[in-house]
């Protein structure tokens, strides 16, 4: 009798065993990014009034990360590191002009196809992907339709949403991000070219120069081409760079916003429910809560907060149908799902009616664009129940890079041996087999410039943050850059600090109060090894092309996309019936 119930005992362990196997191994993956959110706009880290009771779930189920970094703070170079487990200064998918991001869809830069992605490795571990919402990592190269940069070509079977992003200039009424700045880049052209003119003018009365008529003419004649080629583009720029795509083809040009965040959901959900039977790996990628901000009859008006609480709540309804969907099929044990966004709130962003479109970003200072707190402190949320803690929180450096590993470990995929990989494998963090993140540094850049370094050192509680430059807010006593909508990275638009700011983020994680060589005895020590550790850093970068540079940024009319033509306006909508034509160039 004791012989056969030790054997039990035996066969049910091994059974247990088997199955705790087979469930870390292979599993499905949801990873869900919002835009521009911030962290303290949810109620699992510590919002009050905005309801996000699906999003609070997967803290209540999974583990909460509280110190979790987004690797830029913009759109692109945070997605490119995202997909990559890389500093996107390796890839070229940093700047080095003041854009640092792609503004149009007939751009020639986009992330490298070099570059190995988790889909791609997913994808050949027999995974079934797909890519749904923004994308923002370029399109083409060299002609409109070789799609060198599109998501088909790094691992995405199934693409269905924005080539670019969202923008105030796509929705009729919300004003432009542009106009600002064309308005301040012309001012001096315009006044030199007047000045000229009205000097050659002079000159040619007074006969001290003769001036040909037929050179004034062609002058001029450029002088008009290009300012009326401008007029046009961004007359147009709605039509050109704001539209909806199903794999390489367009089906709505321009770009509606009716029901938008529904059809977004439903494509989420007919995808999980066509890959039931093999291992899916999905990236909801949200248009929420980024400008121009917009939401359904169904949550307009509904939140505490204005048009942009509107637009948090919607897309909390959408992760909440996900995450009914895989409880539907009996996915949910068999799924990892992430949650968080590409970077922090955009403090900056207000209505043209004085309403506050941007986010909030709880305690932190700062916001998007800015490497304070608030502009790359992200939310960090991953469920899978049966393996990862239900409820926990855990405050060690972790970075969105770190996807990358851990999802391809998951998948029984191997690591690229050929390239240094910067994220670390997140699960035994998540399992509670270890307490301490493998990030003992982390390097923050303002585009391509090393802005900020984040030392957790291995024998201390203290996160020591380190910044050689700091934005110039304007006004000086706001949190944010109102007077440029953004800030910027180099020149007048920063403040370098010799010796480096330093901060203990463990005992100040609202960045108040810099240490001194007063009340920081170890100032010194601190600064040395952090400037070793950079040292070593930048020993590691390479030499690669600049996909950010003005001429990869700039738009190329032989690039752009068009499921018309350039004279019809590029207009088409296929999202309610019909068959969606070819994309044709312009």
């Amino acid at each position: 009798k004791k012989m056969e119930l030790l054997l039990l005992l035996i066969i049910c362990q091994c059974t247990i065993n088997s199955v705790k196997t087979h469930s870390v191994s292979k599993p499905n993956i949801v990873l869900l990014m919002a835009d521009d959110l911030g962290i303290g706009d949810l109620g699992c880290y510590g919002n009050g009034t905005l309801r996000t009771p699906n999003i609070d779930r997967l803290a209540e189920e999974g583990v909460t990360l509280t110190q979790h970094i987004a690797a830029s703070p913009l759109c692109t170079p945070s997605r490119a590191a995202f997909l990559t487990g890389r500093y996107p200064i390796r890839s070229g998918m940093a700047a080095f002009s003041r854009v640092g991001v792609f503004l149009f869809s007939a751009s020639s830069g986009g992330l490298p196809s070099e570059e190995i992605t988790f889909s791609k490795l997913l994808k050949q571990k027999g995974y079934a992907t797909a890519l749904i919402g923004k994308w923002h990592l370029g399109m083409n190269c060299e002609s409109s339709n070789d799609f060198c940069h599109h998501p088909h070509s790094h691992g995405f079977d199934y693409f269905y949403g924005l080539p670019v992003t969202n923008l105030r200039d796509c929705k009729p009424g919300q004003g432009s991000v542009f106009l600002k700045g064309v308005q301040k880049a012309l001012v001096i052209p315009v006044q030199i070219t007047g000045i000229a003119l009205v000097s050659l003018a002079i000159v040619q009365y007074l006969g001290l120069l003769k001036v040909p008529f037929q050179a004034l003419g062609y002058f001029l004649l450029i002088v008009t081409i290009s300012l009326v080629a401008l007029i046009v583009f961004f007359y147009h720029f709605r039509h050109l760079n704001c539209f909806l795509m199903r794999d390489h083809q367009i089906i709505q040009q321009p770009l509606s916003y009716e029901n938008l965040t529904q059809r977004l959901t439903k494509e989420a959900m007919q995808f999980i429910g066509r890959n039931t039977d093999a291992p899916f790996l999905l990236v909801l990628s949200y248009l929420h809560v980024h400008t121009a901000l917009y939401a359904s009859e169904n949550f307009k008006g509904k939140s505490k907060h204005g048009l942009y609480g509107d637009a948090v709540e919607e897309m909390d309804w959408s992760v909440g149908q996900v995450l009914d969907v895989l409880e539907k099929h009996n996915l949910s044990d068999k799924t990892l799902v992430y949650f968080t966004s590409d970077q922090g709130a955009h403090v900056e962003e207000i209505s043209s009616a004085g309403e506050v479109h941007g986010g909030y970003n709880g305690i932190y200072k700062g916001g998007k664009s800015t490497n304070w707190e608030g502009g790359i402190r992200v939310p960090g949320l991953l469920r899978w129940p049966g393996v990862v803690q239900a409820g926990a929180y855990i405050d060690e450096p972790t970075s969105n890079m770190d996807i990358f590993p851990t999802v391809v470990k998951l998948a029984d995929a191997q690591l690229p041996s050929d390239r240094i990989i910067d994220g670390h494998d997140l699960l035994p963090l998540l399992q509670g087999k270890v307490t301490r993140s493998k990030h003992e540094f982390l390097f923050h850049y303002c585009n391509a410039y090393l802005n900020a370094v984040r030392w957790h050192p291995g024998n201390s509680e203290s996160v020591w943050k380190v910044f050689f430059f700091t934005p110039n807010f304007s006004p000086e006593d706001s949190n944010g850059c109102y007077d440029s909508h953004v800030c910027f990275c180099h020149g007048g638009f920063i403040t370098r600090h010799d010796p480096p700011l330093l901060f203990d983020l463990s005992r100040d994680p609202e960045e108040k109060v810099p240490l001194t060589p007063e009340t920081e005895s170890r100032f010194y020590e601190i600064l040395r090894v952090v400037h070793q550790a950079v040292d070593n850093h930048t020993r590691s970068l390479r030499a690669v092309p600049n996909q950010l540079s003005w001429d990869n940024l700039l738009w190329k009319p032989w690039l752009q996309l068009c499921c018309s033509s350039l004279f019809q306006s590029c207009y088409c909508d296929y999202e309610s019936g019909g068959s969606p034509l070819e994309v044709h160039s312009g």
